[in-house]
């Protein structure tokens, strides 16, 4: 090997050792869920199967051996009256199968009529005038015994909420301080919980308050506020160009 490339090499590891999760925090179990300022959004749930037997008592094999079959993962989801978007291409993770299960609503207060996501009661409403609130409940879980699993008890359970609006307010704190969570990107916040606490029932309490107007609306409307004011400016300079040249032709 060249001595370029074992720097290089030496450097990526190097980098990778200082770093608490070079490739970003992993989740036994996680549910995200994609809000929208009128209610609709959009749930991705992502968990091993032995926490999805442990934690919603799903009819799958939880054993590392056996074979995921997606259609066998939809059928699950859907006999619990989820309205099932897509089931992703299941993947491993430390020797455990983990699958991806994406959930539509047009209404985000009617998320627990599906029963995989039925230990959260959800809701949606006007705070202030130009406010919405938005509060979740994680309740105790309702699973069954998965087998053995090498989990170490640091395991970790995600719900993370993409907030559509300026986030106003929420309670959202970081596990290492002894509850839950993280804010990333601005509008994304996570609320944490160990596995060993999610599987013993201790709750999640989630609330945000947004603004009632979309980051995406108030983005189109100062770009097209940006917009009208160019032409604007391009306008008066032509008009100012054809007036000066007027001028200079009578002046003739």
């Amino acid at each position: 090997m060249r001595l370029p490339s074992v720097a290089a090499l030496l450097a990526v590891i190097a980098i990778a050792a200082g770093c608490r999760a070079p490739l970003g925090r992993q989740y036994e179990y996680e549910e995200q869920i994609y809000l929208r300022v009128d209610g609709s959004a959009t749930v991705i749930v992502n968990a091993s199967i032995a926490a999805l037997v442990a934690l919603r008592g799903a009819d799958l094999d939880p054993s590392s051996s056996s074979r995921i079959d997606r259609a066998d993962v939809r059928r699950v989801f859907e006999a619990a009256d989820c309205a099932v978007a897509s089931v992703g291409q299941p993947w491993r993770r430390q020797g455990r199968r983990f699958v991806q299960v994406r959930i539509a609503t047009d209404d985000v207060r009617t998320l627990s009529v599906c029963r995989m996501l039925g230990w959260s009661s959800y809701g949606l409403e006007p705070f202030t005038n130009n406010q919405l609130r938005y509060a979740q409940v994680v309740g105790k879980p309702d699973g069954r015994d998965p087998g053995p699993v090498k989990w170490t008890g640091k395991e970790i359970v995600g719900f993370k909420l993409h907030v559509p609006s300026k986030i106003e307010w929420h309670n959202v704190r970081r596990l290492e301080d002894g509850t839950t969570g993280e804010i990333d990107r601005g509008n994304i916040l996570t609320w944490e919980q160990y596995l060993s606490d999610r599987r013993a029932g201790t709750p999640i309490q989630m609330e945000v308050r947004m603004s009632s107007q979309s980051i995406l609306y108030r983005t189109l409307f100062l770009f097209g506020g940006a917009m009208i004011a160019a032409f604007a400016v391009l306008a008066l300079a032509v008009w100012l160009t054809i007036r000066r040249g007027r001028k200079q032709a009578l002046a003739k």
